[in-house]
């Protein structure tokens, strides 16, 4: 299940913004991969959300993989920035979870500490975060999780934008203990093209699917999608 990369909005908590989007990704798994992944939805929707406040900030997202058949999965994860004080370091909590039309995605719950580092203009900037990881009902549900994000604004008035998170994790699977997960994302901000209206908050891009054993496979996977966003501001 994708996860989603607004969670860079997540560590500028001390900057004054607030954002929802949606997002529409053509998934090209199934396409590369026909033989393990021949029946991956081709369709993902995403919305998230933003906001900040005086004791931190709420972030979450919800995924929707489509089918011809109707909404084959569905994930969300909602998590929590706790700071009450002015330090690069905050704490952090999370709940992930989840169903589909075969499975239900096992509750996690995490809580650790993130630090975060911005630029100035915060044009680009960084977070480390380490966790605590309890996966209810596994087999082994206490495990740890490191995630790194990054984000980067760049060519003329931030046309460009490139974010992505990876996220490495303990988790008992057919394949081994351990999950690796990234997902880079590449966007193109229309509003930012000269003669487009500022208020015209289309862009577009697409992200690529970077996991070993993840979802129940086995090995190395790279999947690509095109895609296009529409923020809410």
């Amino acid at each position: 299940m994708k996860k989603q990369l607004l969670l860079l909005l997540l560590f500028t908590s001390s900057f004054a913004v607030q954002a929802q989007n949606l997002q529409i990704h053509y998934d090209f798994g199934s396409g590369l991969y026909n033989k393990d992944l021949g029946s991956r939805p081709v369709v993902t929707t995403t919305l998230e959300m933003f906001r900040p406040d005086k004791w931190g900030s709420t972030f979450f997202f919800v995924d929707m993989d489509h089918t011809s058949d109707g909404v084959a999965s569905s994930y969300w994860e909602i998590a929590r920035e706790l700071k009450f004080w002015k330090s690069p370091i905050s704490l952090h909590v999370e709940y992930n979870g989840g169903n589909s039309n075969s499975f239900s995605y096992k509750n996690a719950y995490l809580g650790g500490a993130t630090y975060t580092y911005n630029n100035k203009n915060f044009s680009k900037g960084f977070s480390l975060m380490a966790m605590y990881k309890y996966i209810q009902k596994a087999d082994q549900p206490h495990n740890f999780q490191v995630t790194g994000t990054w984000y980067a604004h760049f060519a003329k008035d931030g046309l460009c934008t490139f974010i992505g998170f990876a996220d490495f994790w303990r988790e008992k699977n057919p394949h081994g203990n351990y999950i690796f997960l990234a997902e880079p994302q590449f966007w193109l901000n229309l509003n930012k093209l000269k003669g487009v209206d500022d208020k015209f908050k289309l862009s577009i891009g697409g992200e690529v699917e970077l996991s070993n054993n993840f979802g129940g496979r086995n090995g190395f996977y790279a999947i690509p999608t095109a895609a296009i966003k529409w923020n809410f501001e």
